[in-house]
This record gives structure tokens, sequence and C-alpha cells, in this order.
């Protein structure tokens, strides 16, 4: 079991990792509770809530379930929630815990960020992608106009991460967390995206996914002890999330999983980067390990330039109506810089013949 403790404003946290864990919520506890809601989606609860239910030995244990998938991350899903809480009868001293992927996540932590004005809550993430979701304190829901644009800055009281629930995780699911490890290899220097683009996600052994998961949450825990409220280096982590951002809310919620969608995006990140700072980027590496493990890298999803672009603009990183973009100057090395609208239809086309040709 490996832990690792965050700095943060409101409170310290730690990120516990181990095999068989999610069983041990007790001992995990901060305080005593005068309730717990365990909040999970229909797909993880069938498979780990009464382990996680095992581990608890307060009489007011409530649970709930969400349809899974990005649609239940939306105001009447989170309305429900705030519903059952009150049913359920918890109050300040309640705890809320968080059972599943990054959907379940950011729901859950803001609905205990907003329940009687903020209560605790624990993440116990279940899949690749929910590393980077369930640190740093980012909570939210969608909104029709844009990807998390409701949301706060809340951190947990932990986070509960047993790898044995990776096991269960469909291939799409694990294309879609090592987006973002990839990702966070891009940012942090040549040697770890080496290291993470030497993963076969078709048979992904379970001592290579923990080191590249390890990898990724200690680049994500450096950042956000750095900028907790996303004022500067926190940026970074957004490589990819402009155009992905867009993508998803353009396709539709579920139609591309997140890190699917970042892929995309990341790939066009480095394409601007590229010509913009006349240097030579792994765009090829990157679009080679995505091509071998079957990320969805189709031009047909950037067809609508005008729509993707209107979308970006929604994003919440965007200053004065300019669509602000994490960029490379080199591996280990991102920039944010605006880009124009004129470039970003320019870029696109380019993209997209690109995408063909490669």
């Amino acid at each position: 079991m490996e832990e690792i403790v965050i700095k943060s404003s409101m409170h310290d946290y730690t990120i516990i990792m181990g095999e068989g864990i999610r069983s041990q919520l007790s001992k995990f506890l901060s305080k005593d509770y005068s309730s717990i809601l365990i909040v999970t989606d229909e797909n993880v609860g069938e498979l780990f809530l009464e382990d996680v239910l095992a581990g608890l030995d307060s009489e007011h244990i409530f649970h709930t379930s969400i349809n899974a998938g990005e649609q239940s991350k939306d105001i009447a899903t989170f309305y429900k929630l705030q519903t059952v809480a009150l049913e359920c009868g918890l109050d300040r001293n309640s705890l809320i815990v968080a059972l599943g992927g990054g959907v379940v996540g950011d729901l859950a932590g803001f609905v205990a960020a907003t329940f009687m004005r903020g209560v605790d809550y624990i993440q116990m993430p279940t899949t690749i992608l929910a590393h980077d979701s369930s640190v740093g304190g980012k909570v939210a829901i969608n909104h029709e106009y844009g990807k998390n644009l409701i949301g706060s800055f809340y951190p947990p009281t932990a986070v509960i991460y047993d790898v044995e629930t990776l096991s269960t995780l469909p291939t799409k699911e694990v294309r879609s967390g090592y987006a973002e490890l990839v990702k966070e290899a891009l940012i942090t220097d040549q040697v770890t995206l080496a290291n993470v683009l030497n993963a076969d996600l078709n048979n992904l052994i379970p001592s290579k996914l923990s080191i590249d998961l390890k990898a990724g949450i200690l680049k994500k825990a450096a950042i956000v002890q750095q900028d907790e409220k996303e004022a500067g280096v926190r940026k970074y982590l957004n490589l990819g999330h402009t155009l992905g951002h867009a993508l998803e809310s353009y396709h539709g919620y579920g139609k591309l999983t997140h890190g699917e969608a970042v892929a995309i995006g990341t790939l066009f990140s480095l394409h601007i980067s590229e010509d913009l700072f006349n240097t030579n980027l792994p765009y090829k590496e990157i679009y080679d390990w995505m091509k071998v493990n079957d990320y969805p890298l189709h031009i047909k999803l950037l067809s609508d330039t005008e729509a993707l672009i209107k979308k970006m603009k929604a994003d919440k990183k965007t200053v004065d109506n300019n669509i602000q973009m994490v960029l490379l100057e080199t591996t280990g090395k991102p920039v944010n810089r605006i880009v124009s609208d004129e470039a970003l239809q320019n870029y696109l086309h380019s993209f997209s013949k690109r995408l063909v040709e490669v």
C-alpha cells in the first residue's frame, strides 16, 4: 500500500493506493460520521458495492445508484442526489463516498460541495481515468453548452484507490484512462512519455499499469499543490482538453469517452505546436501508438469545424471570447497561448488532412 499526501488550502488529504482496500473503508475515516451515503453507478455498484459496505460498521449507511455514463453528469441527476441525501437524513456531519469513475466522482463531489454548504466526501475511483479526476479537488457537472461549466474546487478528505477494481475495465475504458496518462507524460519529460508509450493496452500487465498510474498521480499532485485554483501551471493539465471537450459536447456525451476525445485533442495540440514553434514533437510516435491501441482517430469527427470552434469558445478556459490552448514548446515544456478563430479553422483543416496521411 502506498500513500501520497496532497497539500490543500482547505485541508490536506491522502491518496491511498493498494490492492483489496475497498473493503477496509472504516480504517481510513478521519472521524466518526453521523451517516454515510455511497454514490455509485449501476455497473460499478454491481461489482463492488457489497465489498465497500462490508468495510463499514456504522449503523446509518445509505447507498444510491445513478445511470452509468457521462449523460448522468447533469443538473437533473445532481438535484436527484440532493433529494436522496435529504431523504436519508444526512446532516453537516455526514460523509458522501463517490464509488466509481470520473462521472461519479465529479458529480458526487459537487453534491458534497453544495449539500448544506459542504460536507466531507471520499473518492473511491474504479477507473484509470479517475486517477486524474479524483485528485485535485475539481468537482462539476456539465451544461448543454459545455463540459464542467458548473462546478467548484472542493478537495476530498481522502482518495482510496483500490487497483484491483481496474481488472474489470473494458478496453475502451483502459484507452480512455491512458489518454490522460499520455497527457501527463507529455508535460513531464521524454523518459516518462517513452515509458507510457510502452504500454500495450490490449494486453496490459497489472504491474505496468501501477507504475504508469503512480507516475501520473505524482505529476498531477505536484502541479495541484503549486496551483490549487488553476491560476497558473495547473492549466497545463488541460493539454488536449480544448478540442477534446468540444468533441464530447458536439457529438453528445457518451458517444466518445472523455479520454478518446482528449486523445484527438492532444494530437491537435501537438499539430498546432509544431507549426507555431517550428519544432518537432512526438506526434507520429503518439499517433502510431494510438492507432495500434484502437483509438477512434476519425476525420469525420472533425467535419463541422465552425460548430467545433463555437464549442471551444464555450470552454471555461476561454478568455475574452478568445480560445486559449495548452501547447508544447517541447516535451515537458507546456505553455498557454491564444489561438485565433481563423488560425483554428486552418489548423483543423490541416489536422484532418494529416490524420488521413499519417
